[in-house]
């Protein structure tokens, strides 16, 4: 399998990316933004976290104007999967791959350390690996990451099993750490090849650095 990580300036989880999924058994080929093409050989485009342009105007209002997020809009329109994380899931938001925005934490701090997450909806290749209502500990590392989408748009979430995971404790309860509209931490597009989270799944691969809770929810891509 071949996965193609894209690398904006102000990137910085490209290659924690590249060895989460090395790790896995993938090929990793890091793409940089002013390429107008993405490979073809590409089974997997994730969007790495970051701080792409610096987080300037908004986070990722200014990465998708890159010339290579043209090439992602035509790849996700053709079915092509693609992961955004963290900033990640940023870009796709301003790049309307997804639905809703991300803005200011609630308590306007930025928030670094491990968090739990609900599992809510697994039909879908990223998190086919776990059940619905299993709970990982993922690290959380984001300054703009409370997820916003009006009343209209999240019972559409919710209608077509959009909404893939939610902050929660260690026993699945609510404990929402940025004030995401009804505790979201990830969602996909309706078609389900899209996909957006702002915890950390590449830097939750060995138990010896705190959880190895990501490889489950990378696996899928892999397998599928």
């Amino acid at each position: 399998m071949k996965v193609s990580i894209l690398q904006f300036p102000g990137t910085n989880c490209e290659y924690d990316t590249q060895y989460a999924f090395e790790k896995l058994g993938a090929q990793t080929e890091i793409v940089w933004h002013k390429s107008e093409s993405i490979p073809n050989d590409t089974d997997l485009l994730v969007v790495a976290g970051g701080f792409s342009y610096g987080d300037y105007l908004r986070s990722g209002a200014i990465a998708k104007f890159s010339p290579v997020m043209k090439a992602v809009k035509t790849y996700a329109d053709n079915g092509g999967k693609v992961l955004g994380i963290c900033n990640g899931f940023q870009v796709l938001t301003e790049s309307r791959l997804l639905p809703g925005a991300l803005k200011r934490n609630e308590n306007l701090h930025f928030i670094s350390k491990h968090h739990h997450l609900k599992v809510e909806n697994n039909d879908n290749v990223f998190l086919e690996k776990l059940q619905n209502g299993d709970i990982v500990n993922i690290p959380i590392a984001h300054h703009d990451g409370n997820y916003y989408i009006d009343e209209a748009g999240l019972a559409e979430l919710e209608e077509n099993g959009q909404i893939l995971l939610r902050y929660s404790d260690a026993n699945g309860e609510i404990s929402n750490p940025n004030g995401s509209v009804a505790s979201i931490a990830g969602v996909c597009n309706k078609e389900k090849n899209v996909f957006g989270l702002m915890p950390h799944p590449e830097r939750a691969m060995e138990a010896v650095l705190g959880s190895d809770d990501g490889v489950k929810m990378l696996q899928g891509f892999l397998e599928s």
